[in-house]
């Protein structure tokens, strides 16, 4: 038996954008039908398309029925880039950041990223789950159907460790488990080299052997992670069988897009200080440009060079970067909005960017981000009208959302 999500007002499938492959998306992209109708069966989409033409032999069929009284349904959104599982929180540094310490000066202190290794350390794995269950449900909430998680806060084998474990027991969305290890030097290391080779010889072979994680990040910063040293890490997780993908150029031009662009990298996140030389490489490249400007408010940095990217021919996605330090914040309509207003996305852009362009910063275009018929049934309906997301902040808007065909958030009523 399947279920019929019916009186459908205005359908957002994303196909156009999705044979675009997420680049330079335009309101024709967004594949708009009116009056429309889906077939869910088991975990995909069995149809979709104008209600008065569901095919006879599908109406007759008994499948459940649910009347969406003049919802507006898009895929359900794809956020690629989050440190879900973590202990404590770093508010004092805030303060410190507000009143003019800079972040490489507060983790020089031994606070940031270390500060908050010490308290994730120390939690239990059932803390861990729990925070990160709590957490998970406000983006299920908010319609979020697929959810990157990094580990980086706990920077030994045996609690980065726990941490995927943690991340593979959140429940209700799909998560994306990814090794970010190389996050930040720990106390117990005297070099980034030496660190790298500890990871590449000991934690890689453990995390692919356990299966906790199908995905390698990297912080290629100064002050952090060389480029040199780092693509030599990622080239051997990719041996492993890992997709790799990186921290880039957030604070410094430190060259980490060219390394994304060497080694064949999933995407390049943050890109805020690239150039337009390194724009033009990213869109010759199968490089997603993954955009944080949540991340960019906290910090009080300039935003990215989303524009230029996107006329440039590059694959953008958003995400939150939600983390305890440098954006904690989870709300997908502040960041839909900051796009909007300080990297001058249009509407469309902005929802290409959370559904089409994330899903490829993930490698599961083939299943997400778009509605199509044999692609999982990941949907977001929403009482609002498409030209009203990401527009305000802090409203409680009534859904449904299904994810792998299973209703996981209800409060349309």
């Amino acid at each position: 038996m399947g279920t019929l999500l019916r009186n459908i007002s205005t359908l957002l499938t994303l196909q156009g954008a999705a044979r675009k492959e997420g680049r330079q998306i335009t309101e024709q992209d967004l594949g708009i039908l009116s009056q429309a109708a889906v077939l869910i069966e088991k975990d995909r989409i069995a149809w979709i398309g104008p209600q008065k033409k569901l095919p006879k032999e599908l109406a007759k069929k008994n499948h459940r029925e649910l009347d969406l009284k003049g919802c507006t349904v898009l895929p359900g959104f794809v956020e690629c880039h989050t440190h879900l599982i973590f202990a404590g929180d770093r508010a004092a540094e805030f303060e410190m950041r507000n009143q003019g310490v800079s972040y490489q000066e507060i983790a020089a202190r031994g606070g940031g990223i270390l500060s908050t290794m010490k308290k994730t350390r120390a939690a239990s794995l059932a803390d861990l789950v729990r925070w990160g269950q709590e957490r998970a449900n406000h983006f299920l909430s908010q319609g979020v159907t697929t959810l990157e998680i990094k580990s980086g806060y706990a920077l030994n084998l045996k609690d980065e460790l726990k941490m995927l474990q943690a991340a593979q027991k959140i429940q209700g969305v799909r998560t994306v488990s990814t090794f970010l290890g190389a996050h930040a030097l720990p106390p117990e290391f005297k070099s980034y080299e030496e660190y790298l080779q500890f990871l590449a010889q000991e934690v890689l072979p453990e995390v692919k052997k356990k299966k906790l994680a199908q995905r390698v990040d990297i912080f290629i910063e100064k002050g952090f992670f060389p480029p040199e040293a780092s693509e030599v890490y990622l080239r051997r997780a990719q041996e492993l069988g890992f997709e790799v993908l990186i921290h880039a150029d957030q604070l410094s031009l430190s060259g980490g897009s060219d390394v994304a662009v060497n080694v064949g990298a999933l995407s390049g996140d943050h890109l805020l200080q690239v150039t337009q030389k390194e724009i033009q490489s990213l869109a010759k490249s199968e490089v997603t440009c993954v955009l944080l400007p949540t991340a960019d408010l906290y910090m009080k940095t300039k935003y990215p060079s989303a524009r230029a990217m996107i006329d440039s021919g590059a694959r953008v996605a958003l995400a939150t970067d939600f983390n305890p330090g440098s954006s904690p914040a989870q709300d997908l309509n502040l960041v839909g909005l900051l796009a909007r207003l300080e990297m001058k996305m249009s509407l469309p852009e902005v929802i290409g960017a959370y559904t089409v362009g994330a899903a490829h910063a993930l490698n599961l275009q083939n299943e997400v981000g778009s509605l199509e018929v044999g692609k999982s049934a990941d949907i977001l309906c929403t009482e609002k009208d498409w030209q009203t997301l990401f527009y305000s902040v802090g409203e409680s808007t009534k859904k449904v959302v299904f994810s792998r065909g299973k209703k996981v958030f209800n409060n349309l009523k």
